[in-house]
């Protein structure tokens, strides 16, 4: 009986050492277009642009909406539920469904936690079995994040302060981690950044990089959003961290700052990387990147994420490991939330019939083929889009508002079609496509209302709200009148 038993533990732990391990890395905020290696001439990613050479790119990957203007809690429920956001009918606590590390812990992983965690703790405690390094919230100064540990109990430690910024203290558990590994066990470690969340205070060094070597702003930068989408108030946070308008040397500094971040997390991701590299494990485990969402940083006259342009909706992915083809582009439409469908099939993880999303690993033998037809983006009550290959409508149902764009000719979004004449049919062919995706995904919100407010803003007449979370030197810079690009330095 003994020998039997041995034999079961042996084999069993063979099957383990099979599949492979998933380095999981979730930035925040982070604009699909700040990538190296996918254009941005102006930026610095060395190690993501190393991810991207030894993995394959998704160039047109999106959030699914939000049910929040937080978007990053939508964003992280739809990735660990693997559900569309109108199919989690409990939002907070997730009851009733089982999450992405959940189940790949009942089927033999190990599951480690490092970095934020936006949805509440029973959520974390039942979604991983220990982590360290966790921020339990949505931002806080990166220099400041309070830190805790997730116990086997489920239980968290005593929140410390962190001393150094928060995505080498991500990094540290992470590598940390790594290094603990002795490849008995299969795991998925998730490291969720802070950055480029804001506040935008980057080290020093590296914001000042980028003072001394400016990026041009956006194309399609705006002094302000030209009609009231529902989230143009400066009372709404994101859109409050600059003045109306938008001053050029303002929103340029910003970008700067927002930049920084972005190289600085990439310098961390570039240890993580080396940690994978060095270890036994180096050639069974699967490091996936990606991000929440984007970041408007002003385009359209917007600062935040709370609408559906292209800026804000899309976010970058890339997926490097065995079995992944190398320095490889798609273009195929993808959702973050196709991320859960997708580990389990790397995983050998049987895949739940009630969940959404596509398996991408599909696109691993053909990165031409695709997964999907169109993109559906829902966000709250007050914003729909819907694209195709060429095109994209948007859909304001508070004001009776339509647009669309030509992403091909125009792919800022900037040229609106809507009231053309001979575009007329295909803002009636998308109509019913977004309908069609409405059903598909349970979305019961009208396309239009009976007494539209109205369209216009006075910008002069909103209020700009002050978070707790900004160090001294943004206050004061960007709150008090100055806009020196060395200030704080």
């Amino acid at each position: 009986m003994k020998i039997v038993f041995a034999f079961c533990l042996l084999i069993s732990s063979a099957i383990a050492a099979n599949r492979p391990n998933i380095v999981f890395l979730f930035a925040d905020d982070q604009r699909p277009d700040t990538i190296g290696a996918h254009g941005n001439e102006y930026i610095q990613t060395p190690h993501l642009d190393r991810l991207a050479a030894n993995g394959l790119s998704f160039t047109r990957n999106y959030c699914a909406g939000s049910y929040s203007g937080a978007v990053c809690v939508a964003s992280r429920s739809m990735l660990m539920t693997g559900r569309y956001w109108h199919r989690i009918k409990d939002t907070r606590n997730w009851e009733g469904l089982t999450t992405l590390p959940e189940r790949l812990g009942e089927n033999g992983y190990r599951t480690f936690a490092v970095g934020k965690w936006h949805n509440g703790l029973k959520t974390l405690a039942r979604s991983f079995q220990s982590g360290k390094n966790i921020y339990m919230g949505g931002m806080s100064d990166h220099t400041k994040v309070p830190l805790q540990e997730l116990k086997p109990d489920g239980s968290l430690t005593e929140k410390e302060l962190g001393t150094r910024f928060s995505s080498t203290h991500f990094a540290d558990a992470a590598i940390e981690f790594i290094g603990d590994q002795s490849g008995d066990q299969p795991y998925m470690l998730y490291v969720a950044f802070t950055a480029p969340h804001d506040p935008r205070n980057p080290p020093p060094s590296y914001r000042k990089l980028y003072y001394e070597n400016r990026p041009p702003l956006p194309e399609n930068f705006l002094p302000d959003h030209p009609f009231d989408n529902g989230h143009v108030s400066g009372k709404k946070r994101d859109e409050g961290l600059s003045a109306h308008p938008r001053e050029y040397d303002v929103i340029s500094d910003q970008l700067c700052e927002y930049y920084g971040l972005i190289t600085h997390l990439d310098s961390q991701v570039g240890r993580i990387l080396d940690a994978i590299e060095s270890s036994e494990e180096r050639d069974n485990t699967i490091v996936i990147y990606t991000a929440d969402h984007g970041l408007a940083m002003g385009s359209h006259g917007l600062l935040g994420k709370q609408n559906v342009y292209e800026h804000s909706m899309g976010s970058p992915l890339i997926i490097s490991g065995p079995g992944v083809p190398q320095g490889e582009e798609t273009d195929a439409m993808t959702y973050i939330l196709d991320l859960h469908k997708t580990i389990y099939s790397l995983c050998d993880v049987d895949i739940p019939s009630d969940i959404d999303g596509q398996d991408l690993s599909t696109l691993f033998k053909n990165p031409d083929a695709s997964v999907r037809d169109s993109i559906f983006l829902p966000f709250q009550d007050i914003m729909r889009a819907v694209r195709n290959d060429r095109f994209k409508l948007h859909k304001y149902p508070k004001i009776n508002h339509t647009l669309l764009f030509d992403l091909i000719d125009d792919p800022n979004e900037m040229n609106n079609l809507a009231e053309h004449p001979s575009y007329a049919g295909i803002v009636k062919q998308l109509t019913a496509l977004m309908q069609d995706w409405q059903k598909r995904v349970g979305d019961p919100s009208p396309l239009s209302v009976d007494n539209p407010g109205p369209k216009e803003v006075d910008f002069s007449k909103i209020e700009r709200s002050l978070d707790v979370w900004q160090p001294d030197w943004i206050r004061e810079k960007y709150f008090g009148g100055r806009s020196e690009a060395d200030h704080g330095n």
